[in-house]
């Protein structure tokens, strides 16, 4: 059970990451849709949501497993 506690975290860090990993190589060509079609500053908005979208869910992870008393 000890060994599992250890792990689970770490393999849910790697699924996000991968996530995250794969949102970020299409990004470029979404901005550049984003940015001919629509707006530059639309395209730019979303490449601040997507960073700042990396940051967030970590944030609240921790702050779910603070709140479990982990």
């Amino acid at each position: 059970m000890s060994d599992e506690k250890k792990r689970s975290p770490a393999i849910a860090a790697a699924i996000i990451f991968v996530g995250f990993l794969a949102l970020f190589f299409v990004m470029p060509p979404i901005m550049m849709w984003l940015a001919e079609t629509f707006s530059p500053y639309l395209a730019a908005g979303f490449g601040v949501l997507a960073v700042a979208s990396f940051f967030l869910v970590f944030w609240l992870r921790a702050r779910h497993q603070r709140q479990r008393g982990r």
